[in-house]
């Protein structure tokens, strides 16, 4: 027969209520009790029953995750995170894309709303005024947003802005293109906000812009055309992409205009020339969503996270 739950607290000499907070809080177990239980549980061959906690606790032990779009190299090393995270805490994680489409990302929501007990948004491109009426059905954090009275994860772009400004102007750099991402874009917002400013600088905003390759490539020839001597993409895959395009022209990186990312993906360490990026901490904002989105009384909670910038070769001293 299969082993209960009682047959679990006997053989570990704890009450059976132990035993169904080792599963359903964890956080709530002292950690020698709980590798107690959860040995016990091994060695018997327990498995709780979902359906049957969900009834009782009126949980679903289930989380929805949306990313803007999951073939950005960014997003996965979050999805894997946060998945990790869940699960230590005997959640499961469904983790769904919305393509960059907001009217698609509203429709997830919608779907999650009734089968998890929260949602983790990262990226989000819906208003901010949609999110939080959303809210009134499903518990959020945002992950990349600033809503008031929403729990978030931020990750420090404008302090990465700063840095990558500073290190551009230190050699030399004062006409710079800002080549930002979609409309309606956190981090977008964030990086034009520090660019403005930060004083001494010749600035050329480039936007809207597909948050790709592509979108990089298209901006390409503007770049070039407009006289600026550097660029902050606002992500990695822009950067890539503008690479790419300046090359087709001709135009040299770093000999003629250097350019900065965000993200530090791994195409970008692999890229020639490799690419100097602020370093976005994904895999901590991955892990802390799951803990907010699980924390006690953490409605309105905000933890903002450290970036940091990481120079290789695609930046150089400006010509004179």
């Amino acid at each position: 027969m299969a082993a209960t739950i009682k047959d679990v607290a006997r053989a570990c000499g704890v009450h059976v209520s132990t035993v169904s907070r080792t599963f359903s809080a964890p956080h709530l177990v002292n950690p020698a009790t709980r590798s107690r239980v959860l040995a016990a549980a091994d060695d018997l061959g327990y498995r709780p029953n979902r359906a049957a906690r969900a009834l009782t606790t009126g949980r679903t032990f289930n989380m929805g995750l949306i990313v803007a779009d999951i073939a950005n190299p960014f997003f996965p090393p979050l999805i894997k995170a946060a998945q990790s995270q869940a699960r230590g805490r005997d959640y499961h994680v469904f983790v769904a894309d919305t393509d960059e489409d907001p009217r698609v990302e509203e429709e997830l929501i919608r779907t999650f709303t009734k089968q998890v007990d929260g949602v983790l948004l990262c990226s989000p491109r819906l208003s901010n005024r949609m999110i939080e009426r959303l809210a009134e059905d499903v518990p959020f954090v945002v992950v990349n947003r600033r809503i008031k009275g929403m729990p978030a994860v931020l990750m420090n772009v404008a302090q990465g802005a700063k840095l990558a400004l500073e290190h551009l102007s230190g050699l030399g750099h004062h006409r710079i293109a800002l080549v930002s991402g979609p409309i309606g874009s956190w981090t977008s917002n964030e990086m034009q906000g520090v660019a403005a400013e930060t004083p001494g600088l010749d600035l050329v905003f480039f936007g809207p812009n597909q948050p790709t390759e592509a979108g990089g490539l298209a901006v390409a020839a503007d770049v070039a055309a407009c006289g600026a001597t550097a660029v902050l993409a606002y992500n990695d895959l822009v950067a890539l992409g503008l690479i790419e395009g300046l090359a087709a022209m001709e135009i040299g990186v770093p000999d003629q205009i250097s350019v900065v990312g965000f993200d530090d993906i791994l195409p970008g360490r692999l890229n020639r020339p490799k690419l100097t990026t602020v370093a976005m901490p994904a895999v901590a904002a991955g892990r802390m969503a799951v803990d907010l989105l699980l924390q006690s009384g953490g409605e309105g909670a905000t933890v903002t996270l450290d970036t940091a910038l990481i120079v290789r070769e695609s930046t150089g001293r400006a010509q004179q």
